[in-house]
């Protein structure tokens, strides 16, 4: 039994040799990365690595200007502008001044 474990042994050492050429790595790197320890419970759920690379994706297309009117929901600064009747910001010699409602264009969110 002894000899049969060290042909194996043997064969696994080639194996390795011969996958370290294949890969550009030397020896010693392989034996470090077996020897590193694991880090402990950083596991990341897969839909968070997600949601950030959405969020980056975001701030990379449009990032947010100061002073502009951006949209809570999506983040968009294209807006439509509709006379908001409710409110009666000013009025003079029969003639009304309404407040104004900022619609998205994207999403449709009240801004």
């Amino acid at each position: 039994m002894p000899e049969f474990e060290k042909e194996i042994l043997s064969l696994l050492t080639k194996i390795d040799k011969k996958l370290d050429k294949l890969l550009g790595t030397s020896s010693l790197e392989t034996e470090s990365a077996k020897t590193a320890i694991p880090p402990k419970d950083e596991y990341v759920k897969p839909s968070a690595v997600v949601e950030r690379q959405d969020e980056e994706e975001k701030t990379k297309i449009k990032p947010p200007v100061e002073g502009r009117r951006v949209c809570p929901a999506c983040g968009g600064v294209a807006f439509n502008t509709e006379e908001d009747k409710s409110q009666v910001l000013f009025q003079q010699g029969g003639m009304k001044i309404f407040a104004k409602r900022y619609i998205c264009k994207n999403c449709g969110t009240e801004a």
